[in-house]
């Protein structure tokens, strides 16, 4: 029985499901477009955040199976499932064909016929991006942390479909920005750990350094401040929810931007968004009152 908790903790590991979180951009469209508190639309955004999750999971394991030799030589990666050998790597590719059969699965048996095809282009999009990002296209740098940031365009525009959910250009725009923002503060971390070490966590981190990472976040973090605050003072969004106040939620957004910048460059602790949103309270705070904000902004 001991033996069955292990691999089912290593199974854990490798699907990642505390990373899920990452897919609450489906609901994004839902939220900004007034309709969170509708179920219908919440039944309907629920199968494409699972559909989403299980295909990720599924690019989790292709990722640890193919960078399985690099991350023993990490000194945190090289506890990964089959890095550290306790997952063989073909059980890795069964969890791998498994995971994105469920996600088939259910964006086929649960969707309407009318969503089923577009959400399920989406989704293979995003698959097909991410295992040719695993495999080949992380090694160019800026083209991985495009790809990343695409990867939640995809998501909210999916959500947006599911949801019949038009969505303003600049929610667009500020969803590919803040999560370029979120990876290259990432990659700060890399070219960190690369100074102290002399080895590079990535083949691509030697084409980054510390002049080039810091001013790309701050252009990055300013642009999508200005891309929000657009969007609360945009014409169709006040006529939309018949209110001109939700430009006062930018001071949120600016705040959790300000706060990540010191978490990268004063604590120089950016190395995974998921778990700083899991684990520091501040930044927990921010986003509980900028939705609550928004919320009796929009709803009250």
């Amino acid at each position: 029985m001991f033996t069955d908790m292990i691999s089912f903790t290593h199974i854990l590991k490798i699907i990642r499901p505390k990373q899920w979180i990452k897919n609450t951009f489906v609901f994004i469209p839902m939220f900004f477009g007034g309709s969170l508190l509708d179920a219908e639309s919440l039944l309907a955004v629920l199968p494409v955040f699972m559909a989403f999750s299980l295909a990720a999971s599924s690019v989790y394991c292709f990722n640890d199976i193919i960078d399985a030799d690099d991350d023993r030589r990490h000194p945190v990666k090289c506890r990964r499932p089959i890095a550290s050998g306790a997952i063989s790597v073909t059980t890795g590719y069964s969890i791998m064909i498994f995971m994105i059969s469920l996600s088939v699965a259910i964006t086929a048996l649960t969707l309407p016929a009318g969503y089923r095809l577009p959400v399920g282009a989406i989704i293979g999009a995003y698959y097909i991006m991410n295992l040719a990002y695993c495999a080949r296209l992380k090694q160019y740098a800026i083209v991985d942390v495009c790809i990343i940031a695409i990867g939640f365009v995809l998501r909210i525009l999916a959500g947006g479909i599911a949801t019949d959910t038009a969505l303003s250009k600049w929610i667009v725009l500020m969803t590919f920005l803040l999560t370029l923002f979120l990876s290259l503060a990432k990659r700060r971390d890399d070219v960190l750990r690369m100074n102290k070490t002399g080895e590079a966590p990535r083949k691509n981190t030697i084409r980054y350094n510390l002049t080039f990472i810091n001013q790309a976040i701050t252009i990055t973090a300013a642009v999508t401040l200005v891309c929000y605050i657009m969007y609360t003072v945009s014409p169709d969004v006040i006529d939309c929810h018949h209110t001109q106040y939700l430009y006062l939620t930018s001071i949120f957004v600016f705040i959790g931007l300000l706060r990540y910048l010191q978490i990268a460059m004063v604590d120089q602790d950016s190395g995974d968004p998921t778990k700083i949103i899991w684990r520091d309270r501040f930044t927990q705070l921010t986003i509980l009152s900028w939705g609550l904000t928004f919320l009796v902004i929009i709803y009250f």
